[in-house]
């Protein structure tokens, strides 16, 4: 786990052991499956603020899952986008030029800087269908 001033600062035993949990683990997980994972040696509160520190600082990725749950994960560190399954929560990262254009063109439309944005998009893959 980097520390940065978003990371908040130094590098606490419960911040590396939620870092080390979520790096260990394949897919998204939510903030009580990493508490679970830890088992109880890091309060469910202290994992909460780590994960969502980790993603302002952008070392990793949350998405909210289609009823509003936040879930995290290590991801690669160029923009992309998730395809996701509803059934089994099999995550793909993906690219989408045409998005990015469109997001550009709209901001621009609109005299916005600095913009950013996030995409999921929910399905049932082909081992669930």
């Amino acid at each position: 786990m980097t520390e940065t001033p978003a990371t908040g600062g130094r590098p606490t035993r419960q911040r590396r052991a939620v870092a080390e949990a979520l790096a260990g683990a394949s897919g998204f997980h939510s903030a009580q499956e990493i508490h679970e994972r830890l088992g109880g040696a890091v309060g469910l509160a202290t994992v909460y603020r780590t994960l969502t520190r980790l993603a302002e600082a952008g070392e990793v990725d949350m998405m909210r899952t289609e009823d509003g749950e936040a879930i995290y994960r290590r991801c690669s560190e160029s923009h992309h986008h998730h395809l996701v399954c509803r059934g089994c929560g099999r995550t793909i990262e993906v690219e989408g030029p045409a998005v990015e254009r469109w997001t550009r063109s709209i901001a621009e439309e609109h005299g916005y800087a600095e913009v950013s944005h996030t995409l999921e998009i929910f399905g049932t893959c082909p081992s669930c269908r």
